[in-house]
């Protein structure tokens, strides 16, 4: 190695670049933000989110599945009631989603 090569100095990136290189990704994953906002409902003078509506009316659903599975003794005799029950739930929260809120 000759001693020029030694003595070379070392290149810094251009401090330009920089903020660019660290704000394209966070400008990239904001581009799912739509201008409207979030779809929300008023209650008692707040405004909550539509998936905590939709949440809740599906594990109403769940639950609802469930008493009805034991009460007609349907219980004893389906496997995975845990998923089932979690699936029911799910669809009718997507549902409450589509109908509600859907475009």
């Amino acid at each position: 190695m000759s001693p020029d090569a030694a003595q070379a100095p070392i290149r810094v990136a251009d401090q330009r670049t920089f903020p660019a290189a660290v704000l394209l990704p966070v400008v990239l994953s904001l581009s799912g933000c739509g201008a409207a906002g979030a779809p929300s409902y008023d209650l008692f003078g707040a405004f909550f989110p539509a998936w905590l509506l939709c949440g809740t009316v599906g594990i109403a659903g769940a639950a609802a599945a469930r008493a009805v599975f034991v009460s007609t003794g349907l219980a004893h005799t389906l496997p995975y009631q845990l998923a089932v029950c979690t699936a029911i739930g799910v669809i009718t929260a997507l549902l409450v989603w589509l109908v509600g809120f859907g475009h």
